[in-house]
């Protein structure tokens, strides 16, 4: 899928040919100018993700094929799934020691040792994938995010969004709140403290024991990200009731992990291409979720008979006040969180404003209830 020339590397070697100029007596010493011998650097990138595994495994070697790539195979980045290397949660450790240059996760992954991380990822109730972008390239975010991750040696960028998640898989209704009561359900970050809020038991698991915890009963009920993914992993054999939306996780923010020393070290025009590539993975892994999760989900229904419920609006109005009250308190726990969420909010309560008149009219005047 991903095995092409990108865009951006096309882009640099017209740039390079005009730049060269033209004429015959530039084309003559060009001819005779000696090549430059290039150093080649080789660069490790662990994942969170199972190797390979659909949108999420292979945005990941998207990332690190378009860096090769762009760089004209300067810079090549070799990807390990989860447990080839590291572990699966041992990814940000393994950045930050510098055991590999790059990784590729979500901040909700470890926020216990950058609580901030988790607003850079999926807040409940919170941004869509539109508009996390909107915050993080240009009101403020990845300023605030950098300064979270300074103190590891970390660079954060954006590499990658899944757009509105599904709700979760559960082996019984949800009619209301109080049937989360007890409940064992893996879902991480800020979704999962609110569960526990609502008397339920988050448990965090990598994607790869996600189906085997379902299926031997380990756990109640799981999220995961949506059809897509949720097809290729099988989650329909081992429970019954999908439900939507995910409320927990609007438009989540995956991230590139690139140890700091290592990126300083590389020449400008390498620094350069890193970042410019992680845009790029950004706006093709939301393409690629946006073009699948349809009819996975047909799948889903129709030829494996799930039974796709919606929320009830009652568990979902409640589930936004636990929200709120759980974000607001995560705001408190240091300095950062305190300036990442005033920055978020302040985003979030425009974004609202501006897309009551705009996106949100639009596709209410698109579908008609």
């Amino acid at each position: 899928m991903y095995k092409r020339r990108s865009f951006l590397a096309a882009t640099a070697v017209a740039l390079s040919v005009l730049l060269t100029g033209c004429g015959e007596e530039k084309q003559e010493a060009s001819a005779q100018a000696q090549p430059v011998a290039q150093e080649k650097i080789n660069w490790k990138m662990v994942t969170t993700w199972p190797k390979n595994f659909p949108g999420l495994g292979t945005g990941a070697n998207n990332l690190a094929e378009l860096i090769t790539e762009m760089s004209d195979g300067r810079l090549d980045v070799k990807v390990y799934g989860a447990g080839e290397l590291v572990g699966a949660l041992d990814v940000f450790d393994a950045v930050s020691r510098g055991t590999a240059e790059m990784g590729h996760g979500a901040g909700y992954y470890w926020k216990g040792k950058a609580p901030a991380g988790q607003f850079f990822a999926a807040v409940p109730f919170g941004l869509t994938a539109q508009e996390m972008n909107g915050w993080i390239y240009s009101g403020g975010g990845l300023e605030l995010w950098a300064e979270a991750y300074e103190p590891f040696g970390i660079i954060p960028m954006p590499a990658g969004n899944t757009g509105v998640q599904m709700g979760g898989w559960f082996n019984k209704e949800i009619n209301t709140i109080s049937d989360l009561e007890g409940l064992k359900m893996r879902i991480p970050g800020l979704g999962g403290e609110v569960l526990k809020r609502a008397g339920g038991t988050p448990v965090l698991l990598p994607g790869g024991e996600i189906f085997p915890s379902l299926q031997s009963g380990a756990i109640d009920a799981t999220e995961w990200v949506g059809p897509y993914n949720d097809l290729a992993f099988g989650l329909h054999k081992a429970s019954k009731y999908y439900y939507y939306p995910g409320w927990h996780e609007p438009g989540t923010t995956l991230e590139a992990l690139i140890n700091k020393k290592a990126f300083d070290a590389l020449p400008k025009d390498l620094q350069a291409i890193v970042l410019a590539a992680t845009r790029v993975a950004n706006a093709d892994m939301i393409a690629e979720f946006t073009a699948r999760n349809n009819a996975a989900l047909e799948s889903l229904v129709n030829e494996h008979n799930v039974d796709l419920r919606p929320y009830p609006k009652e568990v979902l109005s409640q589930l936004q006040v636990l929200s709120d009250e759980v974000v607001a308190e995560q705001a408190q726990v240091d300095e950062i969180s305190k300036k990442v969420y005033e920055s978020y909010k302040g985003f979030r309560d425009q974004a609202i404003d501006w897309h009551a008149i705009s996106e949100q009219a639009m596709l209410n005047a698109r579908n008609p209830q």
